[in-house]
């Protein structure tokens, strides 16, 4: 059952409440990168380091000696001198299988808006990790993404996260209509909705490694008021600016800084970050002992740094077919699911 048509106000009234547990949660879960002025590091150079997309004291041990030196005003001494404050801060990083099971407690599940496709995944697209789903064009990649905008908004027993998303539109498809409609699915109001869905259109690949820096620095600021970021597509831009093999091996490099980028976000602020990707012919695609002439585009590089990969395909009629690709924690399975006016459903066969 979807939850009762919502005021505004009691949207923000709740919203209200469920901030107050997870920012809670979320106060253990990272360190605000201005603890480092108590081991000796000045106002001026975490500034500089927040400028840089670096908030907290994980990023500041997540990023090398290499990248911080391409800050500007960062000396080498200054480097070194805020490596070691961010160990003595955050340790260094070691901890019990237990500790850990404890810490994955934390992981968030958010609903794709059809049960059949939330099992295929173990209850949904899971927070500290990466998910993509690639698949030819009108099997719903986008559709799932706007179906997602809204489920994530929602309280955890409707399959959300109470929580807000961040949207990178690389091609040009989102669109306000279709999370109304989805919303209204849901009993949700859809201006409200929209209201919790902040959007930036990526021109290039250098503007999208902009904008994914600029929303680290955006959920370091409000902390825990966001469950998902979505990248639709990751690889559209990088094809169009790198074309040919000769580019291709700069692709790769560009592709990997982003990705690792990526991770380091979803393991640093707990959210699930969805990426959808697009396939390209396979060249042997003719011979016989190539069971699918469509793979995913990105290569080795995009298949280490997602979690989990599903491939999305198009079934009998309006049903479309779901696969698990590759993930840590499920076996290989298949789920069907449709695109309905209300975003992505079940579908009865």
């Amino acid at each position: 059952m979807p939850p009762k048509k919502q005021t505004e106000d009691q949207v923000v009234q709740d919203s209200t409440d469920d901030e107050y547990d997870t920012n809670t949660m979320d106060e253990t879960f990272y360190t605000s990168i201005d603890e480092l002025q108590a081991h000796g590091i000045g106002m001026a150079d975490i500034n500089k380091l927040k400028g840089a997309g670096v908030c907290t004291v994980r990023g500041a041990q997540m990023m090398i000696k290499k990248n911080l030196l391409k800050i500007k005003g960062l000396s080498e001494t200054k480097v070194d001198k805020i490596k070691d404050a961010a160990s003595k801060t955050q340790g260094c990083g070691f901890m019990t299988g237990s500790e850990l099971a404890h810490h994955r407690q934390k992981v968030v599940k958010i609903s794709t808006g059809s049960k059949q496709f939330d099992a295929l995944l173990g209850g949904g697209i899971q927070t500290m990790s990466i998910t993509e789903v690639f698949g030819e064009y009108r099997t719903g990649k986008t559709q799932l993404a706007h179906t997602m905008c809204v489920q994530v908004q929602l309280s955890a027993e409707h399959g959300g996260a109470s929580s807000k998303v961040a949207y990178i539109d690389t091609e040009g498809t989102f669109r306000p209509d279709r999370i109304r409609s989805i919303a209204e699915r849901f009993g949700a109001d859809p201006e409200v909705v929209l209201d919790n869905i902040i959007v930036a259109r990526a021109w290039n690949s250098d503007h999208q490694m902009d904008l994914i820096t600029e929303i680290a620095a955006k959920f370091a600021e409000e902390k825990g008021v966001y469950r998902l970021l979505i990248v639709d597509s990751i690889i559209a831009l990088f094809r169009c600016d790198y074309a040919g093999r000769g580019e291709l091996a700069d692709r790769q490099q560009k592709l990997n800084q982003m990705l690792n980028r990526l991770t380091k976000i979803a393991e640093e602020y707990n959210v699930a970050v969805f990426l959808t990707n697009q396939v390209s012919s396979d060249p042997g695609g003719g011979m016989v002992f190539v069971s699918d002439p469509k793979k995913p585009v990105g290569g080795h590089i995009l298949a280490h740094a997602s979690a989990t990969r599903v491939y999305l395909r198009k079934g009998r009629g309006e049903e479309r077919v779901a696969k698990i690709y590759d993930s840590p924690d499920m076996p290989e399975n298949e789920a069907s699911y449709a695109i309905s006016e209300g975003g992505v459903v079940d579908v009865f066969l």
